[in-house]
């Protein structure tokens, strides 16, 4: 136990957790710190390309192989399943009612880039390795949740809005032209085919100012998830606040599994599993807006924003590092 508390507290004590950290003591506090939303668009657009274009740059010197394949596969498998473990635990510990209990369960089995981000960047902090490609594993698993998130809608509570063709259209558009998904996928693309070559001549760019940019992003997100969880807190409670903390685990539990048999290093491991205990509070919120309006956006938001996002950045990391590196 000694040797579990001294790894996880060294984990948390680097500057990019501390700066999340600080963002929500800032809220708590009710401090006027803020970050101009132009620069945090910026840094926000530096992140996806640079992880984006890493990951690609090291898929070309590994090569596309069946690993590769095996892998994204076992994600979006992941994906699908995570929002019905994630319907049955909101049913058992909350009372919210089935659509409600959806448009909440598919947040978590989508994904949270920005803690996908910090996910890397502890890594190279540690001095851990991992399969470049996880970044395409990331974008396969930003979609198959909101299917899941659809089908128990409609199931459970009959809502009369999942699924419609209207709905249904405008859905697939927005998420099909998600700025985050185009960057990423994109900046992945270009990585991948100029390799090398391609790194060498923009590594002053992504690589050297990388922590420094993620600080600042972090220091605005952890003032993003304070306030809104003080603004929400009404909507919490006990059970879902609960759900907020075990569901990540649980998700991270499952990808653990599914990641051992497959057979990945520790780093890549790691890396699934943060996939699979985040929850998405940009991609998904917007799709449940358009397919199930009548779902009350201050639940699904406050959770994966005000409660698991924090969780995952502070105490989950950590953990999941942990776990992966046993």
């Amino acid at each position: 136990m000694p040797n579990l508390i001294e790894t996880l507290a060294g984990n948390l004590l680097v500057p990019t957790i501390l700066f999340f950290a600080l963002g929500l003591l800032a809220a708590f506090v009710r401090s006027d710190l803020s970050i101009p939303e132009g620069a945090a668009k910026f840094m926000s657009l530096y992140l996806l390309l640079a992880i984006g274009f890493k990951g690609g740059s090291n898929l070309a010197e590994q090569g596309a192989t069946t690993h590769l394949f095996l892998t994204i596969l076992t994600g979006v498998l992941l994906s699908f399943a995570i929002p019905f473990a994630a319907f049955g635990l909101l049913r058992i510990m909350t009372r919210l009612d089935p659509l409600n209990a959806a448009a909440v369960a598919g947040h978590y089995g989508s994904i949270s880039i920005v803690t996908f981000v910090t996910a890397t960047s502890l890594l190279d902090l540690v001095g851990l390795s991992h399969d470049g490609f996880m970044v395409a594993v990331a974008a396969a698993m930003e979609v198959p949740a909101i299917i899941s998130a659809l089908w128990l809608a409609s199931r459970r509570s009959g809502a009369a809005d999942a699924g419609s063709a209207q709905s249904g259209g405008m859905l697939w558009r927005d998420l099909l032209a998600n700025g985050s998904i185009v960057l990423l996928t994109g900046a992945f693309a270009i990585g991948a085919v100029t390799g090398g070559k391609g790194m060498d001549m923009i590594a002053p760019f992504i690589v050297t100012p990388f922590t420094g940019i993620l600080c600042l992003f972090l220091l605005d997100m952890g003032l993003n998830a304070g306030r809104s969880l003080l603004r929400n807190r009404h909507m919490l409670s006990c059970g879902l606040f609960g759900f907020g903390m075990l569901m990540p685990m649980v998700g991270a539990a499952m990808a653990f599994v599914a990641g051992s048999i497959l057979g990945l290093m520790p780093g890549s491991l790691f890396l699934l599993m943060v996939l699979s205990a985040s929850a998405s509070y940009i991609a998904v919120p917007a799709a449940m807006k358009i397919a199930l309006p009548r779902a009350e956006s201050g639940i699904y938001l406050t959770l994966s924003l005000g409660v698991s996002f924090p969780f995952n950045i502070t105490v989950g990391l950590p953990l999941y590092l942990w776990l992966a590196t046993l």
